[in-house]
């Protein structure tokens, strides 16, 4: 097997590094995924033919903890049952697809139910998950391969996807395919609400944001059921 690397250019405000390993097969990207450390700052991805190696600077990790932390305040305090598994890797055998969302969540009833059972029984094993009906994807720099692609072939609902500067709210359509939306199916907001509260002056003050947010979010109120 042959394979080659190829960089993007540095980007020193971003923080990121990133490398494409051309052609590759599925076990290669399989055996490079088992073999980091939970507390790698690298994370894979993995297209079918090619395989992304991201290295995460200090502000993607911080947009990822805003978001985050937006979902679950907004949907706690509208009431929302929703269960997330943070940055965990959607590595697929069946499809040849693979990722690690920034954040991911369960909103559909069966899904929390199943995945809340594999919790229950300490299962590691993403085989015994279902895929997330929402991921945050945070792209501060360019990515090299195809992510939504990777998240439509495991059918997750939606994503949201910021790149520093503005946020979009994305849903698959029946073509398998993302189209950009006007609003969340899941949570009652739309895509300039997030941003806002995002890159909130007081963002960094995590408490008085927490406390604002939760404030707007009982405003909100449900959605209609997905």
């Amino acid at each position: 097997m042959s394979t080659t690397t190829q960089s993007t250019t540095s980007d020193a405000a971003a923080g990121e590094a990133r490398i494409l390993v051309a052609g590759v097969p599925w076990d290669f990207y399989a055996r490079f995924v088992d073999g980091l450390p939970a507390w790698s700052r690298v994370r894979a991805a993995y297209d079918g033919r090619d395989m992304e190696i991201m290295v995460k600077g200090p502000m993607h990790e911080d947009f990822r903890g805003l978001l985050g932390r937006f979902v679950e305040e907004v949907a706690a305090e509208s009431g929302l049952r929703f269960l997330g598994l943070g940055e965990t890797t959607w590595n697929r055998r069946d499809v040849e697809r693979g990722l690690e969302s920034d954040q991911c969540y369960y909103f559909d009833p069966d899904k929390i139910a199943t995945a809340k059972a594999a919790l229950k029984r300490k299962d590691n094993d993403v085989a015994g998950y279902p895929n997330p009906d929402l991921a945050i994807e945070v792209d501060i720099s360019p990515s090299l391969v195809d992510r939504p692609a990777i998240y439509a072939a495991l059918r997750v609902p939606e994503i949201w996807r910021f790149d520093g500067e503005a946020l979009r709210i994305e849903r698959l359509t029946d073509a398998g395919v993302y189209a950009l939306v006007d609003r969340s199916g899941w949570l009652a907001v739309d895509p300039s609400e997030v941003l806002e509260w995002i890159t909130a002056d007081d963002a960094q003050d995590r408490g008085a944001w927490a406390i604002r947010l939760r404030e707007w979010g009982r405003a909100r109120g449900r959605v209609p059921e997905n």
